[in-house]
């Protein structure tokens, strides 16, 4: 007989906890080499335990070709991960990343403990966009009210500055 430990985790120390799911999807060569250079940069700034990050898991989506990455991030609350998009290596990659593609798509879905969910997916025109919430949801375009992850969750307070114009 197997024994099986039933386990849950306690989360009345967190009570804004969001949790944030990424993913690139490879669409050629140059999207694979794309994946080696920022991989080894996103693992390097976790390591390095940004405020607010409570825990950062990597995961390859089962799919070969395209080559799927994934990774799961728990964060302390909505501000922490808001500040940390504005701030160096993570403002420089999402610059580079939306003027030079290069074969790869990107999207990710926040979801947060206190209710609120929103998602971006930046898709090359010959992939499938019809990945996570985009699979049942109406698709609109992330412009005006839907350009920001504060403006999508209807979070109040005043809005950084965004790292790229709309």
């Amino acid at each position: 007989m197997i024994a099986i430990s039933r386990q849950t985790a306690d989360l009345s120390a967190y009570p804004d906890l969001v949790v944030i799911y990424l993913g690139m999807q490879v669409h050629n060569f140059g999207g694979f080499l794309t994946l080696m250079k920022m991989g080894p940069q996103i693992m390097k700034a976790a390591n390095a335990g940004p405020d607010g990050l409570l825990h950062h898991e990597e995961n390859i989506i089962m799919s070969l070709f395209p080559l799927h990455f994934g990774m799961r991030q728990y964060w302390r609350d909505f501000e922490s991960l808001e500040k940390w998009t504005r701030e160096l290596p993570h403002m420089a990659w999402w610059k580079d990343f939306l003027a030079h593609p290069q074969g790869v798509s990107f999207w990710h879905e926040t979801y947060c403990m206190r209710g609120g969910i929103e998602s971006v997916y930046l898709a090359s025109l010959n992939s499938d966009s019809k990945r996570g919430l985009l699979g049942f949801a109406p698709v609109v375009d992330a412009k005006a009210a839907m350009f920001s992850a504060r403006r999508r969750l209807k979070r109040e307070g005043a809005e950084p500055p965004p790292v790229v114009a709309e």
